[in-house]
């Protein structure tokens, strides 16, 4: 079965203080070793309606040989 997406993001949830689904936006909480972890506010009356962890790219850092100085000689 193909992906048919990666991500998703809220745009409307509901609300218990508004009675109703309420549009959010997401502002970053924590920059996280594994991801990014956001909270998403309703733009009503502010309140915390949830949480989303992004997952953070693979990065690959690539060593040059000799890069990390020279070897020791063994003495």
């Amino acid at each position: 079965m193909e992906k048919s997406f990666d991500e998703f993001n809220a745009s409307l949830l509901y609300c218990r203080k508004c009675g109703r689904a309420m549009p959010v936006r997401a502002r970053l909480l924590l920059i996280l070793p594994d991801g990014e972890l956001y909270d998403y506010l309703c733009q009503g009356c502010g309140s915390s309606l949830g949480t989303k962890t992004e997952s953070a790219p693979v990065q690959l850092s690539l060593i040059k040989p000799g890069s990390l100085g020279p070897r020791s000689g063994g003495n």
